[in-house]
């Protein structure tokens, strides 16, 4: 997990599976499908589920980091605001 995220994340079955089967489905070959990961390098399943759910957790982590920014930027407006009556 990144050092900062202290929550874990587990992705049901269903969706796991649909991740999983549009990810390694070699039939499937958009224009920008790219390898990422050299063949010899072992790549599994299971570490592409690992670090999934540690991008899962991490984008959580910054969906509250905007709220706490868009919060804060409402009340520099209304001070801003406040100071321009003054």
């Amino acid at each position: 997990m990144c050092e900062n995220c202290t929550k874990k994340v587990s992705i049901p079955a269903l969706e796991r599976e649909k991740i999983m089967s549009s990810a390694w489905n070699p039939a499937k070959k958009d224009n920008c499908d790219v390898d990422v990961v050299e063949e010899d390098l072992h790549f599994t399943s299971a570490s592409a589920h690992v670090l999934i759910g540690e991008i899962m957790v991490c984008n959580c982590d910054l969906q509250k980091i905007k709220e706490d920014i868009n919060y804060i930027e409402k009340r520099l407006k209304n001070i801003i605001d406040v100071l321009d009556r003054i």
